[in-house]
């Protein structure tokens, strides 16, 4: 199938006339990537900002001369298939995308979980698949070949939490080893890997996990768990459950009057909770693969501040919100196999697979490189405090733009 693309320039002359100059045509070819996305169920919010992510970088690479390969232009296209947030449905539907669409190259769906329903499909046929939405270390340790994620992996999500706990502690005279931390997470692999990851950091630090619960299957009322730590009055509350738990969080934290000095949650930016809870969501902690202050760029975006710019004119139902990072990561797979296509200079899918995994690439997402397992390996992750309704991001201290509001009131 053949795309024509038309671009145009205007010249003012130096009478102050207004001139056209002359059209130019370049004709490229489509390069079909495939995705089971869920666009219904429980991770429909994420899977739809995904959706939103993947579909942008597209049109971007498009208005920048597409991807060319070996002096061919091309322009990716997605065949889309909602998983319906179902981990046997999306392993259906790979199947169904290389068996029957032929499709070659594959974008990830949302979540850990349908990533590891997925991943042995697209191995299995050795489909190069380059994924931005599950973060789980257990990913990393099959042994896959064509599995590439450009996040960071879900034990790094909430640790830094722990640490920045253990640096208030002792500015307040205390040891790291005095804070008390309560866990409650969502019985999926993701938040079960930040538990690990949590308990892992907490453990090095000498500190004693008081509360460690799994949020309920369909994650609308922890109210149980938010009175136990009434009654236990940790020092830090972690709370991990996608979008609808980190709603549910918020939410009743602010019905039950939970008084914590600190308290970070994941999925805070893609649930909303300003815009649905406002002042109730301050001082909250948010975990963010990505942020628009950070100083990352690139050619075809340009910087994070100006991806989030133009991704708003392009979806403005985002204007008034922060885009989500589960947004621009997936935005970030689409540039990266740009990348790998043009370097590899062909689509035979093996070479394709073999200039993925040597990706060193600097995006408006930040750096993207590969270990032999297929992690990112180059990206840090991110602590921002809703401070007044604002996401400022409050920890590493290197990416710091504003202090910490500690203890939260």
């Amino acid at each position: 199938m053949k795309k024509w693309k038309l671009s145009g320039a205007l010249a003012l002359a130096a009478s102050g006339l207004l001139g056209m100059a002359s059209a130019t045509a370049s004709e490229c070819e489509e390069l079909v990537l495939g995705s089971a996305i869920s666009l219904t169920g429980k991770y429909a919010t994420n899977g739809v900002h995904a959706k939103n992510g993947y579909e942008f970088a597209i049109k971007k690479i498009d208005e920048n001369g597409g991807v060319m390969i070996d002096g061919q232009c091309y322009n990716f296209r997605v065949i889309y298939y909602d998983d319906e947030s179902k981990g046997d449905r999306g392993a259906t539907l790979a199947e169904r995308l290389i068996s029957q669409d032929k499709v070659q190259y594959m974008l990830g769906p949302y979540s850990s979980g349908l990533t590891k329903a997925i991943a042995p499909v697209t191995e299995r046929y050795k489909i190069p698949m380059v994924e931005a939405e599950g973060a789980s270390r257990s990913l990393f340790n099959k042994g896959y070949k064509y599995l590439f994620a450009v996040l960071s992996t879900s034990e790094q999500y909430l640790a830094s939490a722990v640490t920045l706990a253990g640096e208030m502690a002792e500015k307040s005279g205390k040891s790291a080893s005095d804070v008390r931390v309560a866990i409650a997470v969502e019985n999926d692999p993701f938040s079960l890997d930040i538990r690990a990851g949590v308990m892992e950091d907490a453990q090095k630090l000498g500190m004693e996990v008081v509360i460690d619960e799994r949020l309920p299957r369909d994650l609308s009322d922890m109210s149980a768990i938010l009175t136990k730590v009434k009654l236990i009055k940790p020092d830090l509350l972690v709370v991990s459950g996608h979008s609808k738990g980190a709603a549910t969080a918020v939410r009743q934290i602010d019905e039950q009057n939970v008084k914590v000095p600190m308290i970070a949650v994941t999925h805070c930016e893609a649930a909303d909770v300003t815009g649905n809870f406002g002042d109730a969501a301050n001082d909250i902690l948010c975990s963010t693969q990505w942020a628009e202050t950070l100083s990352y760029e690139d050619p075809i975006f340009g910087s994070a501040a100006n991806y989030e710019k133009e991704f708003k004119a392009a979806y403005p139902e985002y204007t008034d919100k922060k885009v989500p990072y589960q947004t621009a990561q997936a935005s970030a797979a689409v540039y990266v196999f740009k990348d790998a296509f043009e370097r590899a200079g062909t689509l035979d899918k093996d070479a394709v697979r073999d200039a993925i995994a040597k990706t060193d690439l600097m995006t408006f997402y930040g750096a993207i490189k590969f270990s032999e397992a297929g992690n990112n390996i180059a990206k840090p992750m991110v602590l921002r405090q809703i401070q007044d309704g604002a996401y400022n991001v409050v920890a590493p201290s290197a990416f710091a733009s504003h202090a910490l509001n500690w203890p939260r009131q």
